[in-house]
């Protein structure tokens, strides 16, 4: 027997029969077609009060036992992306298919066996102490992979006005690089997108003086921006990055100078900056160089950062007695729903301090997106190490 309470042949299995029976559920976001009530099933066999937060088709589950503090927040999404082509895929996208150890399905590695080892892990340590102190909790959601606006966030926000809010979260995305716990995330950049519409005046590309092309008004414009320092990063965050990701513009003709050119746009940024200041920043520069425009924009999410303290002591810990090694902090890759919980609470309060520790992510939103089945077991037993340092077990 380990530290579970049950032996890891046993643990091993259950972590693998879960992650299974949810990569069955075609969960296309955001879309839950099962999942959820798999997991309520069996939180609710351990105590857990459960709640759907659903809204607009989306469905959030909320789960907790016990009271007081400290409060520590289990949260993952049960929706995937689109599979891509099926028929280029060596098993069928939603048939859980186990391969010289290592388990093949949309969702294996994004997010469905993280969720499992963290019912696992729930289930084991509350097999060793039913009166476990503090309170645990689970905020699942179907709305990860998508617009993201009725999930975590919309979940948040109802929880928040009655008085709820986490001291902890483990996020289970898949953080890991080469080997599982070898990167820990403990923040992400901030995501700002920009549409951009250049106005000129069509007209014959043999008149060109009779026609104002927007494509061309642009051009200067856009190198500046690309060709912009925005900053150097800081001992946590990356330089803030700029990155043109669609221009259309034109009628299909090679003779018909376009009236419009459409530009799509995105920001990565740190702590450096503020969602406000780069909009102010780049307005301000296509005011410069004289644009016709309008300019239309999305905050995905501002960075946020935690700190080095209890729950990073925590996690680092966990890693170094499942896998010998500390793991890396980093606030690299892209955005998670670690951007709603981490300001989760009031204004002026301090954060709920976040941090994602999952599988590797080799292969998330690939084809043939895959786990290997000997990193379920540790990542089982590290959530489980996080619950017991962090509620005292």
């Amino acid at each position: 027997m380990t530290l579970t309470g049950r032996s890891d042949e046993a643990s091993a299995a259950a972590v693998l029969a879960l992650s299974c029976a949810l990569i069955e559920k075609p969960s296309v976001t955001p879309a839950d077609e099962g999942c959820q009530d798999i997991i309520s099933a069996r939180l609710h066999a351990l105590g857990f009060k459960l709640e759907q937060i659903d809204a607009n088709g989306v469905k959030n589950l909320w789960a907790v036992r016990g009271s007081g503090s400290p409060h520590l927040l289990f949260a993952g999404h049960t929706d995937v992306v689109p599979t891509g082509p099926a028929e280029q895929w060596h098993t069928p996208p939603f048939t859980p298919t186990v391969i010289d150890d290592v388990l093949y399905g949309r969702g294996a590695a994004d997010m469905k066996a993280s969720l499992a080892a963290m019912v696992v892990a729930t289930e084991n340590i509350l097999q060793q102490h039913p009166d476990l102190p503090g309170t645990l909790s689970f905020l699942v959601t179907s709305d990860e992979e998508g617009d993201a606006t009725f999930g975590t966030s919309y979940a948040i926000q109802a929880l928040k006005a009655r008085g709820i809010v986490p001291d902890y979260c483990v996020v289970g995305e898949p953080s890991s690089s080469l080997q599982v716990g070898d990167v820990v995330r403990c923040g992400r950049r901030g995501s700002l997108n920009g549409k951009l519409l250049v106005k000129g005046i069509q007209g014959h590309v043999a008149y060109p003086d009779d026609a104002d092309n927007p494509i061309h008004n642009a051009l200067k414009a856009l190198a500046e921006l690309t060709d912009k320092v925005w900053d150097n990063g800081n001992d946590f965050y990356p330089p803030t990055s700029f990155a043109i990701s669609n221009i259309n513009a034109g009628t299909g003709a090679t003779n018909v100078i376009p009236g419009t050119a459409t530009v799509l746009f995105n920001f990565r940024f740190n702590t450096m900056q503020t969602s406000q200041g780069l909009q102010q920043a780049v307005e301000t520069l296509l005011d410069k160089h004289g644009l016709d425009y309008q300019l239309e924009w999305a905050v995905s999410g501002e960075p946020f950062l935690t700190q080095p303290g209890a729950l990073t002591k925590a996690v680092t810990e966990a890693v170094q007695a499942e896998m010998g090694f500390e793991p890396e902090l980093s606030t690299s890759g892209g955005t998670s729903d670690g951007r709603f919980i981490s300001p989760w609470g009031a204004p002026g309060s301090h954060s709920v301090e976040v941090v994602e520790l999952g599988p590797r992510n080799a292969t998330i939103h690939k084809l043939n997106e895959c786990i290997e089945i000997k990193e379920m077991l540790p990542l089982t037993y590290m959530y489980q190490r996080i619950i017991r340092t962090l509620l005292q077990a």
